[in-house]
């Protein structure tokens, strides 16, 4: 495994990060390929054996049993200071905002919820799951300020946000002398690649790390054409962002495939290898042992620039969609399902 600065930070990092979100009780989820806990806890030792020492979850995932395996098995597997954790809090619900409960508020009675879940007195990465348009910025970047000051996040990042949104923010950190968000966690992977036309300019002026989710594109990259698996077909959100240019990208998967063949290598390794040249560290869900080990290989294995080349040429232009398509004040209002008094998400 190799390891690399987090943007600005002083944490040091694997160049694959276990994303965590297939992990949880499928009961609190809307996903039925998550996994149960003793399987969870197999795939985040097998993680550790191969020196992945990042991982990142959210307090929505499953209702928080994500963050409940995750914490569990890192206290049984291995020592605090030696992982580096991250989670995601959400925007304030239509009740808080009703009651009257402040943007610094919520994120405290979040921290405070993700911390007991973990079994932990800090994480090192505290993230803002998506652009919250009913709540003031200065309201969230003071809320972080507040809980970094305090000991509960070492350091901040952001997810789901355009450019304009993250240089904004931090502009705001640094005229008021709060902390600054270090990573920023978006959409980005072979055949999903929006996120070069500003952020990814933003991040290398800056020094900001890029930690993209779907980095296998909901595992199209990782299987040859005409291959399948539970996930695929059960995964209704991946289906949404992708069967739409499915023919398009079907060009860039079967070049992936061509190269995985001509190497003797895995298309996960392919794609993340290519990945690798442009980002920090991915974010890489795994349901499987054999998922966390193909990653881990990625890291090892380079691409020539002809072959880089040879994978990017067919890519056109994809519309955003999911949570980056929402981001517009009329459209957050829409991503969220209130129910219970408990607060979900239909796309995340």
């Amino acid at each position: 495994m190799q390891y690399t600065k987090l943007g600005n930070s002083e944490l040091n990092v694997s160049r694959i990060c276990m994303g965590c979100m297939g992990f949880g009780d499928a009961k609190n989820g809307q996903h039925s390929w998550t996994l149960d806990e003793a399987h969870s806890r197999e795939i985040i030792k097998r993680g550790l054996e191969l020196g992945i020492n990042f991982f990142d979850t959210a307090i929505a995932y499953q209702s928080g049993t994500s963050e409940q395996y995750l914490g569990r098995a890192l206290k049984d597997f291995t020592k605090r200071e030696d992982v580096v954790v991250a989670t995601k809090f959400l925007p304030r619900t239509r009740q808080e905002i009703e009651a009257g409960i402040s943007g610094q508020r919520h994120i405290e009675q979040m921290i405070n919820t993700s911390l007991k879940n973990l079994g932990m007195d800090y994480v090192d990465l505290y993230i803002y799951h998506m652009w919250d348009y009913e709540t003031p910025l200065y309201d969230i970047m003071d809320g972080l300020n507040r809980i970094v000051k305090a000991g509960k996040a070492r350091y901040i990042g952001i997810s789901n946000c355009f450019a304009w949104q993250l240089a904004k923010a931090n502009a705001l950190a640094e005229k008021e002398g709060f902390a600054k968000f270090v990573s920023v966690q978006g959409h980005y992977n072979l055949i999903f690649r929006e996120e070069e036309r500003e952020m990814a300019k933003l991040c290398a002026e800056d020094n900001i790390a890029m930690t993209p989710y779907s980095a296998l594109a909901g595992g199209r990259l990782s299987k040859h054409p005409g291959e399948t698996s539970r996930r695929l077909e059960e995964d209704s959100y991946a289906k949404f962002k992708y069967d739409a240019t499915a023919e398009q990208d079907s060009i860039i998967i079967s070049r992936a495939a061509e190269l995985a063949e001509k190497h003797g290598v895995s298309m996960t390794e392919i794609s993340l290898a290519w990945l690798l040249t442009k980002v920090t560290s991915p974010v890489v869900g795994a349901t499987k042992v054999n998922h966390v080990e193909g990653a881990a290989k990625a890291v090892d294995f380079s691409l020539t620039e002809e072959e880089i080349l040879f994978l990017e040429e067919p890519y056109v232009p994809h519309q955003l969609v999911g949570v980056m398509a929402q981001n517009t004040p009329a459209g957050a209002r829409q991503q969220h399902v209130w129910s219970t008094g408990k607060q979900k998400l239909e796309t995340l």
